[in-house]
This record gives structure tokens, C-alpha cells and sequence, in this order.
């Protein structure tokens, strides 16, 4: 697949960068540049950041960093069964476990709840980070939301990173959880009490917490867009209603104005009688023979 330009693949992780020295200079390269296509396109072109991640993938198949890539990206597209795979083996590679957590959510993609259960209890929970922790209690309540066990799944998500006033990166994620479970759960007043909150610790508009609180609100968006659509439609039905108008009343006209000539013309021709009686008026009495003669040429006239 093609690369833009302005790709150099410098724009990789200096950890990833370290990993590609164990490759030749061209190969890795190649693989630096998909591996930032990969990167640039998973959100908002999820197809196409897959299709990167196969070549890189194909090229150097043995490089933990390219495996967690072609795992994100076959999870970007519910490709979870791949995704897991690719997971475990970038897992082996490198002993880490900070993939444990979305390796539980491919275990919930896949209908297996319990099994992500399984994981968020296992000991390898232990030794992530913070946000791993609180990306763990997230994929356990949804697991339990699965199941239906709703009161489980919103006592899970209480903890001291829910109820803490300081914001971090995983908040807003963690308040939305909360209160969509609270809502699920019939809990309206909490839920959109929590729904605020996360709009309020939500800065890069990583949920859509303000919509489902505008929602709860009665509160409807219209599409601006649509709105102008319907507008030009209904100006272009009045102006073909208008053209339809222009051209009845052209024809209205062609079939009146024949008839206006000949009124025009009549009247022309009466005054003409008119004044040929004042004329006749006015003239002195002639000889007999003579009025005879006149009134011939009048009936001439008239033929």
C-alpha cells in the first residue's frame, strides 16, 4: 500500500525504534513507515490501519511491537479471535503485562464474560500500573453487564479513582461507565448526576457524555445540514411551481391576445362607421342618382 510523503517513519516510539534495530536498515525502515500508517489511520480509517499493520506484520513478524500493533488494529475491527492471538504473542515476547487488560475485552468480544471474569482476578492485575488497574475494573463491570448482573457491575466500578476529585486520564471513561450502568440500572437521578461529572472531567471529548445528558434532558439535536437541504428542496419546488405558473399564464396569454386584436380591430372598424355617419351628416343633400352610387360603395365596403 502506498505511503504518503510526509511519512518518514521517524514519528514511531523511541522504544519501538530500538525494537526495529535488530532488522536491517532498509526492512526496517519499511517497517517504521507502516507501522505510523498504522497509527495515524486506527481510528478513523480502522480498515485501513489493518491493512498496514498485515504488511508490517509480513515483514517482521518476529518484532513484539509490530505484534501489538497488528493486535490493536484486528481489535479496532472486531477481529477478536486475531486480535487475542497477536496479544499473547506479543505478550511471550516481552513478558509484559500491560496488554492483560484489553486481552480480557477480546475475551468479552469473543462471548466469553466469564473468562474475562477469570482474568480481572488473576494476579497479573497486580502488577499493572494505575491505568491499567482502572482499565481492568472497566472490562470487568462490562463483562458483568454481559451477564446481566447489573448491581455487580455498578458495585465494581466503585472504587477510590470513581470518588477521587482529581482528574486523570482514565475519569472520564470511568464516571461515564458509572453512571451508563446507573442507568441501565432504572437509577435516572444518579445517573445523570454522573453523567455530568464526566462531562465535566472529559476535556478531549473522549465519550459523549454531554449528548447522553442533553438526552436525559429532553434536550434535540437537529442536523443543521439536513436543515439547509430541506430548504434548497423547498426552493426548488417553488421555483418549478413558479416556472409552471410563468408558463400557464403564457399560454393564458397566446390564447387571449387573438382575441384582444380583434377587439382592438372591431372598435377601429366601428369608429370608422361612426365617422363615416358624421361625415354623411354633414354633407349637403345631392341629387338622387348620386346617394345611390355612395351607397353602393358603402356595401363594398361592407363586403
Amino acid at each position: 500500500m502506498p505511503i504518503p510523503e510526509d511519512v518518514t517513519g521517524d514519528e514511531i516510539d523511541k522504544d519501538v525504534r530500538q525494537e526495529l534495530l535488530s532488522l536491517p536498515k532498509g526492512l526496517a525502515e519499511d517497517v517504521s513507515k507502516n507501522l505510523v500508517m498504522v497509527a495515524r489511520l486506527i481510528d478513523e480509517d480502522p480498515e485501513g490501519a489493518y491493512a498496514y499493520s498485515k504488511i508490517a506484520l509480513r515483514l517482521a513478524s518476529r518484532v513484539a511491537a509490530v505484534r501489538e500493533a497488528a493486535g490493536f488494529a484486528a481489535y479496532a475491527n472486531q477481529k477478536y479471535s486475531e486480535a487475542l492471538a497477536e496479544f499473547r504473542a506479543a505478550r511471550r515476547m516481552t513478558g509484559s503485562v500491560d496488554l492483560w487488560p484489553v486481552m480480557a475485552d477480546c475475551e468479552r468480544g469473543l462471548g466469553r464474560p466469564e473468562k474475562a471474569l477469570e482474568m480481572a482476578g488473576a494476579p497479573e492485575v497486580h502488577k499493572l500500573d494505575k491505568a491499567g488497574q482502572v482499565e481492568m475494573r472497566l472490562v470487568a463491570a462490562g463483562a458483568r453487564r454481559d451477564m446481566d448482573q447489573l448491581d455487580a457491575a455498578i458495585v465494581t466500578l466503585q472504587s477510590p479513582e470513581l470518588a477521587s476529585n482529581t482528574v486523570q486520564p482514565w475519569t472520564a471513561r470511568l464516571r461515564y461507565a458509572y453512571a451508563d450502568a446507573l442507568l441501565a440500572a432504572g437509577r435516572e437521578d444518579e445517573a445523570r448526576e454522573w453523567f455530568a461529572k464526566a462531562v465535566e472531567s472529559d476535556k478531549d471529548g473522549s465519550t459523549d457524555a454531554s449528548d447522553r445528558l442533553a438526552e436525559m434532558d429532553g434536550v434535540e439535536f437537529v442536523d443543521a445540514f439536513v436543515e439547509v437541504e430541506d430548504d434548497e428542496a423547498d426552493e426548488d419546488e417553488t421555483d418549478t411551481d413558479t416556472d409552471a405558473d410563468s408558463d400557464a399564464d403564457s399560454e393564458i396569454d397566446d390564447e387571449v391576445e387573438p382575441h384582444a386584436e380583434a377587439s382592438v380591430a372591431d372598435e377601429v372598424d366601428v369608429d370608422d362607421e361612426d365617422d363615416d355617419i358624421e361625415d354623411d351628416e354633414d354633407e349637403e343633400p345631392v341629387a338622387e342618382p348620386v346617394v345611390e352610387v355612395k351607397d353602393d360603395d358603402k356595401a363594398d365596403d361592407k363586403d
